[in-house]
């Protein structure tokens, strides 16, 4: 039992790296053994911000499961080839593997260079990791939302504080300026952080619609497309996507040619609602049985509104392109003395089905 003592003290010295910071050497920018403590101290700020200014070449890359270069990166991705470029070294490639990796630390103690990690996937393990930059914001690479690919975010957002998991350090303690607390001294490192993660979005549709409950010879009713211009904003901590499309569709059921102008709204670019104007041109006609049947109604203040639908999201050169479907309101009513509820549901309703392109502009 005399040797107990010695055994703890043993036990603990060899345990104490355990829990430190795990790049305290090893790599190009790191400190001598020898260096004073205020010149160890310059060293690793040196790095971190090396390792922020590598992540920070990446911002916009678009998002690709398993990347790790400009084609495509994912989370744990982009943390790899920012510590890689910034210092040469080589660290755990999944968010899983850096979280066992890191000392794990208050997010008040973060500095610049820290790692934040989140369960996005509900109750589950870890499984989204950025890196912070200051001022309760982290750059990483999103895989959904209104905006993809690397970006910068904040951790008032709505989203990310309520999946934020924990904090974890790679590089030992510097204070560069950018705790993840809310007092007057966190500020960010670098101009590039102070940007908003707004983002204005043009695009464009084209789509075949279909015949409903209303039957005929052709399956294909006519055509629909649009022109968009969105933004993307985070107000209130929330992505959304608001936007305006001047709409184009033809009705060969009909025999109209309709302009829409409508307002859309989503909180991602999965799922959009839209409503506005309509100026429709020809009389609107269906044909049931030999008879023909009339239709008002379609220039209208209030003349469509809908839904569009886009399942999956395929990225070239870090643009959209994505299939979507589209079911629309349209403001057509008869006066015909007796009713035909399929022939009035496919001159009250279209469906769409297409291919869109979406291109960020800035």
């Amino acid at each position: 039992m005399k040797h107990f003592p010695v055994i703890v003290l043993v036990f603990c010295t060899i345990s104490l790296p355990l829990s430190a910071a795990p790049l305290d050497n090893g790599f190009a920018l790191a400190p001598p053994a020898m260096a004073s403590p205020s010149e160890k101290a310059a060293a690793f700020r040196q790095a971190r911000l090396q390792v922020l200014a590598a992540a920070g070449k990446y911002e916009r890359t678009p998002y690709r499961y398993g990347g790790l270069d400009r084609r495509g990166l994912d989370c744990s991705g982009l943390v790899y080839v920012s510590f890689h470029d910034a210092l040469g070294v080589k660290i755990p490639r999944n968010t899983w593997g850096l979280y066992s990796w890191v000392e794990k630390i208050p997010v008040e103690n973060a500095n610049p260079g820290d790692l934040l990690f989140f369960k996005t996937g509900g109750k589950g393990a870890v499984s989204h990791v950025g890196i912070f930059v200051g001022g309760r914001r982290f750059i990483h690479a999103a895989s959904e939302g209104p905006v993809t690919g690397v970006i910068y975010s904040s951790l008032d957002e709505r989203y990310w504080s309520r999946t934020y998991t924990g904090a974890g350090r790679v590089l030992p303690g510097a204070d560069i300026g950018g705790g993840g607390g809310n007092g007057a001294d966190n500020k960010k490192p670098a101009k590039a952080h102070d940007k908003q993660e707004n983002r204005i979005l043009m695009g464009f549709a084209v789509a075949p619609t279909w015949n409903t409950f209303y039957a005929e010879d052709n399956v294909i009713r006519g055509a629909a497309g649009h022109f968009r211009l969105a933004a993307a904003v985070t107000p209130f901590g929330q992505p959304m996507i608001f936007g305006a499309e001047l709409r184009t569709e033809w009705d060969r059921a009909l025999g109209v040619f309709r302009i829409p102008f409508t307002l859309s709204w989503g909180v991602n670019d999965k799922v959009r609602l839209f409503a506005g104007p309509v100026v429709s041109f020809g009389d609107a006609t269906l044909d049931v049985y030999g008879e023909t049947r009339r239709y008002t109604g379609g220039t209208s203040w209030f003349g469509a509104a809908g839904i569009t639908v886009a399942p999956f999201v395929a990225k070239i050169d870090g643009n959209d392109l994505s299939p979507y479907g589209e079911l629309a309101w349209q403001s057509y009513s008869s006066n015909n003395a007796y009713r035909n509820f399929g022939a009035d549901f496919a001159a009250g309703f279209r469906f769409s089905t297409g291919i869109r392109y979406t291109w960020k502009m800035w």
